[in-house]
């Protein structure tokens, strides 16, 4: 008989997870077995922005653009968006945008290389991944950073507690060094046999507490690099 396929767990707020878990499925099947529990949930946040907005505003998030949206309809600033998605969040939104490589460190060297902005503004989640503020900053770009939503933390859902502590291995996405260390501390304790896909070393690193039979960091920081890091766990699986 044959083994029995690893089951996904997504642990990204509930819009993203039901979206990669669609994307997931129309590649690998639609009878995948996908458990959904998401780790984080997104609460915008009521707060005052600055007057005279700059002229260059930051997106690292598709979510900093919705809670952006609801604060201000002032759209005459150049969005600069970290990737794809949140440039299509952003033009959706009524805004000219510039797109990045995926990453923050990649969006800050595009900014720095265009040579022009001198002062932006950056809408963001209470939690940051880096210092953005900073790398521009010793570039001389004065960064006005303003959380406008949070990503607070949720417990495990009953289904993902019953799959890790199962023999049937679990295919386990990261899609951020919060994410990654939030997944550490709900899953420190599972049973069956991780194997993990993290969208950059750094949620690599902060997943390291996790115990895994494979693990592999995508080529890029994007969903499709995310799915083809899947496809080698899958696929390392069914050969292992």
């Amino acid at each position: 008989m044959e083994p029995a396929r690893p089951a996904l767990l997504l642990t990204r707020p509930s819009v993203q997870s039901r979206r990669f878990a669609d994307l997931f499925r129309a590649r690998f099947g639609a009878d995948w077995p996908v458990v959904l529990s998401p780790l984080t949930e997104i609460a915008f946040l009521s707060c005052d922005l600055p007057a005279g907005l700059p002229s260059d505003i930051i997106f690292t998030s598709e979510n900093a653009v919705a809670a952006f949206s609801r604060l201000s309809r002032d759209r005459h600033a150049v969005a600069w968006c970290v990737g794809p998605r949140t440039e299509a969040a952003a033009r959706a939104a009524g805004f000219s945008t510039r797109r990045g490589p995926g990453d923050w460190t990649g969006l800050a060297r595009l900014l720095i290389e265009a040579g022009r902005v001198r002062r932006v503004l950056h809408p963001r989640g209470v939690h940051a991944a880096g210092d953005l503020a900073g790398e521009l900053g010793s570039a001389g770009i004065e960064t006005v950073s303003i959380p406008i939503y949070d990503q607070k933390e949720l417990l495990p859902t009953a289904e993902a507690l019953r799959l890790i502590e199962a023999p049937r291995p679990v295919l386990l996405p990261l899609f951020s060094p919060r994410s990654a260390r939030l997944a550490t501390r709900a899953f420190a304790a599972a049973k069956a046999p991780l194997r993990i896909a993290a969208i950059s070393a750094a949620a690599d690193a902060a997943a390291s507490g996790l115990q895994a039979t494979a693990r592999i960091i995508a080529a890029r920081p994007d969903g499709d690099a995310m799915l083809d890091a899947l496809a080698v766990l899958i696929a390392a699986g069914e050969t292992g």
